[in-house]
């Protein structure tokens, strides 16, 4: 059973969003009454709560907060970017880049994170999350 799960931008968006989502409200109660812990990536809080902020979703990024609490909240630090380079720099030397070579490249800092605390990323995107990390669509991360 998966203990740890971080979530990418799209399940978190969703829980955060106004407009609710029973199914993925649902399933966040579900693993958190498992006792799974659930985090968000200071990374992907930073890409939800900016498309939030320019469109003025206020009662969005007041959820965004409530979840930063009551969830597990991972800070990016020095150990994950290090990580990341290094990630970043093995799949391009595979042939096999995730983003353009001038772009920061999100993914592998999310990967970097979620590898240190051992966790399987919660995505909508699971081909380029699962080159670095163990990476499903949320939908299909249950508790037994």
């Amino acid at each position: 059973m998966i203990e740890t799960v971080a979530l990418d931008a799209g399940p978190l968006e969703r829980l955060a969003h106004p407009a609710r989502n029973r199914e993925i409200a649902t399933w966040l109660e579900r693993l958190l009454l498992a006792d799974v812990t659930v985090a968000i990536p200071d990374l992907l809080d930073y890409e939800v709560r900016r498309s939030f902020l320019l469109e003025g979703l206020t009662i969005s990024v007041d959820r965004l907060d409530s979840l930063r609490v009551s969830l597990k909240f991972l800070a990016i630090n020095s150990e994950a970017m290090l990580k990341a380079a290094e990630l970043w720099a093995n799949v391009r030397r595979r042939g096999l880049p995730t983003a353009d070579p001038k772009e920061l490249d999100g993914d592998v800092i999310l990967a970097a994170q979620a590898l240190q605390i051992d966790a399987t990323v919660a995505t909508e995107n699971v081909g380029h999350l699962s080159l670095f990390v163990s990476a499903c669509n949320w939908k299909s991360i249950g508790v037994e």
